[in-house]
């Protein structure tokens, strides 16, 4: 196959998604590579769909653009975007929406089409808090199910029970962990930026 041509279609798409992401972020297709560790040759292919990334690496770009790998690939399945002819509803069955890996759980995106923000079911039970995230939009959490401790950073800690909420402006870094056993459940709803 020449280097030249595309893998797929998703492909395709999840290297327009990316650029995207990317471009309404400000950064050169350099600076992304050094944000997520990668080499910009790589980033280059895989922004014209003749690179595939390794769920690593789609982490690590993930994370670089303030975003998350189940937003990314949701774009490159089309999930997002939305259908010929769409109305002005989007409706998402239980069954449904795509899924995927987001910040050490794993979530559900409960909308069809471009909308201004994105609600996800998380679902996750890990007892250490790991990484901080920070992205530029906006995000809300509410509580379903569990005890969760959300670490704000440099705005404090807060231990959230079922029924209780958190919203945070973007920016801010952001890590969360159960503070029981099993696993816990929240809403998240997260602002979606212009071009992204």
């Amino acid at each position: 196959m020449s280097s030249s041509v595309a893998i797929d279609e998703q492909t395709v798409r999840l290297g327009a998604r990316i650029r995207s992401f990317r471009l309404a972020r400000g950064l050169t297709l350099v600076e992304l590579a050094k944000l997520a560790g990668l080499s910009h040759p790589f980033l280059s292919q895989l922004e014209r769909g003749q690179a595939r990334p390794s769920m690593v690496s789609l982490e690590r770009i993930a994370r670089a653009l303030g975003s998350s790998q189940i937003e990314l690939i949701a774009a490159a399945t089309d999930d997002l975007l939305p259908p010929a002819g769409a109305s002005r509803v989007s409706v998402v069955h239980r069954r449904e929406g795509p899924q995927g890996p987001f910040g050490g759980g794993e979530a559900r995106i409960l909308v069809h089409g471009d909308v201004s923000f994105i609600p996800m079911e998380f679902r996750g039970h890990n007892r250490e808090l790991g990484e901080f995230y920070r992205h530029d939009e906006d995000e809300f959490l509410h509580v379903v199910a569990g005890l969760v401790l959300v670490d704000l950073g440099d705005e404090g800690e807060h231990r959230l029970e079922p029924g209780d909420s958190i919203h945070y402006r973007g920016g801010t870094l952001h890590r969360w962990c159960s503070l029981g056993e099993g696993e816990y459940h929240l809403f998240i709803v997260k602002e979606r930026r212009a071009g992204a």
